[in-house]
C-alpha cells in the first residue's frame, strides 16, 4: 500500500526544522531514519499532512568522547555505533546496536528516531536505562534534557512536546570494573524481539558493588527490575543469588499474549535472559572478552 499524500520539507538545521513543525501544526511529522514513521504511513496508521525531513542537516550524526561521556548526535545511525572504536568503551551499546533488525535498518535508523518513538518494543532505551544516559532536547523554546529514566512516559509517548526534537544523547562512560550485556531473544532478524534484557555492573572483586537491570519488550515501556537489582547489590554473585535476580525480574515483568508467544512464555524467557546477561556483565568486568548476539528462537 502506498501512503497518502504529503508535502515534504527539507531542513537545514534543528531550529528550522522546530519552527517549521511549529509553523505547519498538528499534521506535521519529524522525519529522521524513517524506519518506524515510514512503514506506518505506508499502512496509512500514520497519515502526516506535512514531513520535515532531519536527514540532511549538517552535525547531526557523530560519536565523541568528552569530560568522562560519550556524546551521540541524534541522527547517528544504528550501524555507526555498532562499529564505532569509541562504543567498545560501553561494550553494552554494540550489543544493542548489533541486536536492532538486518543491516538495512540498521544503516538507515537514528539513534534519537528509536528514542522518540518509544516503541515498547523498542532496544535503545531498554540498554540506555541501566546507564547514566540523559537526552537533550531542542524546541523552539529552548533546550531542556531528561535523563533517560523521565524521558519514556507510556507507550509511544515522550516528554517530547510537539516541535520538539531530540538533539543528543550523553552517556556517562561507567568506573573501571565495570561490564554490560544487552541480550534479545527473536525469531528473525528483522522482527522485533520477544523480550529483552539489559545488565550494567560493576564489580569489587568478587562482590557486585553496583547493578542495573533493565527489561524490554515484557511492559509498555522499559522496565527497571529494582527487586532484582537489590538481590544482588553488595554480594557475591552464586547461583543463589542468581536465582533469586532471575526470578525477580520474573515477577517485575508485565507482558501480554500476542502472536510472539504468550505471557508466561515472555515471562520466563525474559528472566533467563536477565541470568545470561549479569553473567556475560560480570565476565566483561573482569576483563574478559565476549561477544554476544540476538538469540532466535
Amino acid at each position: 500500500m502506498y501512503p497518502r499524500a504529503f508535502h515534504y520539507h527539507r531542513a537545514s538545521s534543528l531550529q528550522q526544522a522546530v519552527a517549521l513543525v511549529a509553523e505547519l501544526g498538528e499534521e506535521a511529522k519529524f522525519l529522521a531514519g524513517g524506519q518506524s514513521l515510514i512503514p506506518l504511513m505506508k499502512l496509512r496508521l500514520a497519515n502526516p499532512v506535512h514531513l520535515v525531513d532531519l536527514s540532511f542537516i549538517p552535525g547531526t550524526s557523530y560519536i565523541r568522547e568528552e569530560h568522562g561521556t560519550l556524546r551521540f548526535g541524534a541522527l547517528t545511525r544504528h550501524a555507526e555505533i555498532e562499529n564505532s572504536a569509541m562504543t567498545a568503551k560501553i561494550p553494552i551499546l554494540g550489543d544493542c546496536a548489533t541486536a536492532i533488525a538486518d543491516v538495512q535498518v540498521r544503516n538507515r535508523g537514528t539513534l534519537g528516531g528509536s528514542l522518540a518513538e518509544a516503541d515498547p518494543s523498542g532496544d535503545w532505551a531498554v540498554a540506555l536505562l541501566t546507564l547514566r544516559a540523559e537526552v537533550q532536547c531542542l524546541g523552539t523554546r529552548g533546550e531542556r534534557r531528561w535523563p533517560l529514566s523521565q524521558f519514556v512516559k507510556d507507550a509511544y509517548t515522550t516528554v517530547l512536546e510537539r516541535d520538539e526534537v531530540i538533539k543528543e544523547v550523553v552517556v556517562t562512560i561507567p568506573p573501571k570494573g565495570s561490564g554490560g550485556a544487552y541480550l534479545s531473544t527473536k525469531r528473525a532478524a528483522p522482527v522485533y524481539p520477544t523480550a529483552t534484557a539489559a545488565v550494567e555492573l560493576t564489580m569489587d572483586g568478587e562482590v557486585c558493588q553496583e547493578i542495573a537491570i533493565a527489561l524490554g519488550c515484557v511492559g509498555l515501556t522499559p522496565i527497571q527490575a529494582n527487586d532484582a537489582e537489590t538481590v544482588l547489590r553488595g554480594r557475591k554473585l552464586t547461583e543463589k543469588t542468581l536465582a533469586a535476580a532471575q526470578e525477580a525480574a520474573r515477577a517485575a515483568a508485565d507482558p501480554q499474549s500476542d502472536m510472539r508467544g504468550s505471557a508466561d512464555y515472555k515471562r520466563a524467557l525474559v528472566g533467563a535472559l536477565v541470568k545470561r546477561a549479569i553473567e556475560v556483565a560480570a565476565r566483561r568486568a573482569r576483563g574478559e572478552h565476549i561477544e554476544v548476539s540476538p538469540i532466535y528462537a
